[in-house]
């Protein structure tokens, strides 16, 4: 019992000694502060908007190209990084840096990111009451929508800018294809090979979805208008008249890191679908 109690202390000490954490990834960012570490946060990504205490902390680059000596100066004690393509947490650990690793290709991997987070910074009540309330949430969106017919719906991520050119939809099972399940949708690219295929103009009058859900002209989230969003409609009805979702006015222009970055606003985006889905549905 003894040493079990030293265990316990142990792993406490050393979480709570984390007064200082950078965080690599918008997800991260956003979890840290929902389970109520966000105090400890010293660093973050160029694309970290969310809560407005993240807009005035120090940047350290982006998920793919992080500033090694940004991070380094800082000092932090905690590191959380993404699973990623560059190796980031081999680099950080020959800087002798601390870190931990997230995944969110799914949601389920989403929510144990929250719970891994939380063991690592001493706040796994908070993290456990918070990933237990997202499974509850999404659970009675997904009992809501199931009470209608499933509609046919494309998410596109990325295009030519003021062209239906150049598409990229979101393609087989992952995270936001999963969201749009939750919502009662059914992803028209689900089948594809890649995660997020490049789409065809052949390919999306062949699937003909119900809804289309564009934010491909903006990656940058913050700061779009209500008239930019309504230029990317208008250029639906222009240049695809004859998609059921243009006919029937079912194309949503988007720009909001909800739908992209899997963190606990990810019930607000399962609801956003929810409602592009069956507008007709007076909540």
């Amino acid at each position: 019992m003894k040493h079990f109690l030293l265990g316990l202390f142990l792993i406490a000490f050393e979480a709570f000694g984390q007064k200082r954490i950078i965080s690599t990834t918008p997800s991260a960012t956003e979890i840290l502060f929902a389970i109520g570490v966000g105090e400890r946060v010293v660093g973050v990504t160029n694309y970290c908007h969310y809560p407005v205490q993240v807009l005035k902390l120090p940047k350290v680059g982006t998920y793919i190209q992080p500033d090694l000596e940004r991070i380094a100066s800082l000092k932090p004690d905690l590191v959380v990084i993404q699973k990623n393509p560059i190796q980031l947490d081999a680099q950080l650990r020959r800087l002798n840096l601390r870190t931990v690793e997230i995944a969110h290709d799914s949601v389920e991997m989403a929510l144990a990111s929250i719970e891994t987070l939380g063991e690592a910074t001493g706040m796994s009540a908070n993290a456990r009451k918070l990933s237990a309330s997202l499974r509850q949430q999404l659970e009675r969106i997904r009992a809501e929508a199931g009470k209608y017919p499933r509609r046919r719906i494309a998410f596109i991520v990325g295009r030519r800018p003021g062209a239906i050119e150049g598409v990229v939809a979101v393609g087989k099972k992952n995270y936001l294809s999963e969201l749009i399940e939750i919502a009662g949708g059914v992803n028209v690219f689900a089948d594809s090979i890649a995660a997020y295929p490049s789409v065809t103009l052949e390919d999306l009058l062949a699937r003909d979805p119900d809804v289309i859900v564009d934010m491909g002209e903006m990656s940058e989230t913050t700061g779009v208008t209500e008239a930019r969003k309504q230029a990317v409609v208008q250029l639906w009805k222009a240049k695809m008249p004859g998609l059921k979702a243009v006919k029937q006015s079912r194309v949503y222009a988007v720009a909001d890191d909800i739908y992209v970055v899997p963190s606990p606003r990810m019930v607000q985006a399962a609801r956003n679908f929810a409602a592009m889905l069956r507008p007709e549905v007076k909540k």
